[in-house]
């Protein structure tokens, strides 16, 4: 038996031919169950291909073995670990049923076992045993998992087992899972500009020929943060539409639980790597020239705005991160796209995606347990349906339910920072993020959630709280406009939740944080408040918690 690691990065994908029309009319299940009266021809080896490992480029597939077979399940285990958006378990299963006809197609020997299979034993571990007696395997191999509760479920499973195994790179992440704790070392605070700025050197990312950052400068998040003034207009939305009706009904029937709106008869999500290639083109053309200015917007009408909607793509890794970002700096390079633009969008890719997984598996799995700051009020009821008369929370929250997706500011800016002012817990809210996000999975969502929202982390990877009051979500978008709150007010009635929250954040948190100097202006301004405002603006904060389902 054996645990070794092998691989190397490959961009070429297998031979595409073209699938079966993905408009509900394939069948619900693929191959026939483990126990079927029929012997198989006998296979040596099986490949476990994971959900979000539909990377058709990847070494495994670059030539064909009828030893192997390539085995891919849909199991109440991946279903249930968590409450998901519909189109989450929907868009996997899809894209899942896509790759498995990928590589029939290409010749390769698949073992598909659906979600309601008569045989499936709804487990990873007992479907492979149960498969591995099946077809006389003496072998068992997987790629790495990214997630840690995956990745020590297989270990043990494998080391509890008479077969051989063996775990192979997975071959999509610029960087190695300890490669960030080793280049940060015994630095107390691990910072992503550090990294960014190596990550860019290391794969000569807008570079000019001496190897300094293209423009000057390695950052120009400062010339990101602009106001949609609602021109130029949001493009048409480029991704694909599928009709999964029939595989919804299967999910349903399955007994499967979620939350939000499936869209079944009108999927919008790439499905497979040529759809994914088309909405990268689509971005580049449409999006990535204005993507930088207003990357931070909030705009009621204009939802997707100029972001990429890539995310997805990515994480289940029928995108390589790579060529994402040489396309988009290509682009700038032929002059399709500004210089700021350009280089926010690397930094988000090879600079956050890249290190907060490298957070991940170094504090793993401890970091999912913190709460620095002791909060631990439950989520109100809103978070599950979008009912609330704060605007922002409501505009937010309602888009993530119909289309399980928000941007990095509806997310962070609007409703992590009213959970981490309100006092929320860190660990509820993590399960919502995970499940609702279309883009969740633990290795990405967790720092981002406990670390980089609510500091639960103890400032692990923020160098403050990401909180703002009123004035902060005014600037940035129209969310304010016609919201039954007033963002001006601090105390009353009709004064924005967030404004007394803020204030009360920083005086419940003080022993805490304000010995931390990039806050020295908010204590200084609390300060200066007089004890009769400082005890309205806590009495106000007090009065919102104890009523935040009402809201």
């Amino acid at each position: 038996m054996s645990n070794d690691l092998r691989g190397e990065q490959r961009l070429d994908p297998v031979k595409q031919t073209a699938p079966p029309p993905c408009d509900g009319t394939a069948p619900e299940s693929m191959g026939h169950g483990m126990n079927a009266t029929a012997s198989p021809a006998p296979a040596h080896t099986l490949r476990l291909v994971l959900g979000d490992q539909l990377h058709p480029g990847h070494s495994w597939f670059s030539q064909v073995d009828r030893q192997v077979v390539y085995v891919l399940m849909e199991v109440r285990q991946e279903t249930d670990y968590v409450l998901h958006h519909a189109q989450k378990i929907l868009a996997i299963f899809a894209a899942m049923r896509d790759f498995a006809r990928q590589l029939r197609a290409a010749g390769h020997r698949v073992r598909y076992v659906a979600l309601d299979d008569a045989s499936n034993r709804q487990s990873l571990g007992d479907n492979l045993r149960a498969l591995a007696t099946h077809y006389g395997a003496r072998r068992v191999e997987w790629q790495q998992p990214d997630e840690w509760r995956l990745d020590a479920q297989l270990q043990a499973w494998g080391a509890a087992q008479p077969l051989e195994w063996a775990v192979v790179d997975s071959e999509h992440f610029l960087t190695e899972r300890s490669e960030l704790a080793a280049l940060m070392g015994q630095r107390e605070q691990w910072l992503m500009e550090h990294f960014y700025r190596h990550m860019r050197r290391r794969w000569r990312l807008l570079l000019d020929a001496d190897g300094a950052p293209a423009g000057g400068r390695w950052n120009f998040d400062h010339d990101n943060r602009k106001r949609w003034p609602g021109t130029p207009p949001e493009p048409a939305d480029w991704r694909p539409q599928h009709d999964h009706s029939a595989l919804w009904r299967t999910v349903q029937r399955s007994g499967v639980q979620s939350f939000g709106n499936p869209q079944a008869a009108a999927l919008r999500w790439p499905l497979n790597r040529s759809e994914a290639l088309a909405c990268l083109e689509a971005f580049i053309a449409k999006a990535l020239p204005h993507f930088g200015d207003y990357e931070d917007a909030l705009a009621a009408q204009a939802p997707r705005l100029f972001h990429s909607l890539l995310s997805f793509a990515l994480n289940v890794k029928m995108l390589h991160p790579l060529e994402v970002v040489q396309r988009a700096e290509a682009a700038w390079r032929a002059g399709q796209a500004p210089l700021a633009a350009v280089e926010g969008f690397v930094r988000q890719i090879v600079g956050w995606r890249e290190y907060v997984r490298g957070i991940y598996w170094a504090h793993m799995p401890g970091y999912a347990a913190h709460n620095a700051l002791q909060q631990h009020t439950p989520l109100p009821h809103w978070f599950w349906s979008g009912d609330t008369r704060m605007r922002c929370l409501h505009l937010a929250i309602t888009q993530s339910l119909q289309t399980a997706h928000a941007h990095h500011i509806q997310r962070l800016m609007v409703i992590g920072n009213f959970a981490l002012l309100a006092g929320l817990e860190p660990q509820a809210l993590h399960r919502w993020y995970l499940g609702i996000y279309i883009d969740a999975f633990e290795w990405v969502e967790l720092p981002n959630t406990l670390g980089m929202s609510q500091r639960a982390d103890g400032g692990v990877i923020a160098t403050k709280p990401y909180v703002s009051s009123a004035a902060y979500l005014q600037r940035m978008g129209d969310y304010c406009q016609g919201c039954a709150y007033d963002p001006k007010q601090k105390t009353g009635a009709r004064a924005c939740p967030f404004n007394a929250l803020y204030w009360d954040f920083f005086e419940r948190h003080a022993p805490t944080l304000q010995g931390n100097p990039r806050l020295a202006l908010v204590y200084r301004q609390l300060q200066k408040m007089s004890d009769a405002q400082r005890a309205a603006l806590r009495t106000q904060a007090g009065h919102l918690r104890e009523r935040l389902d009402t809201l």
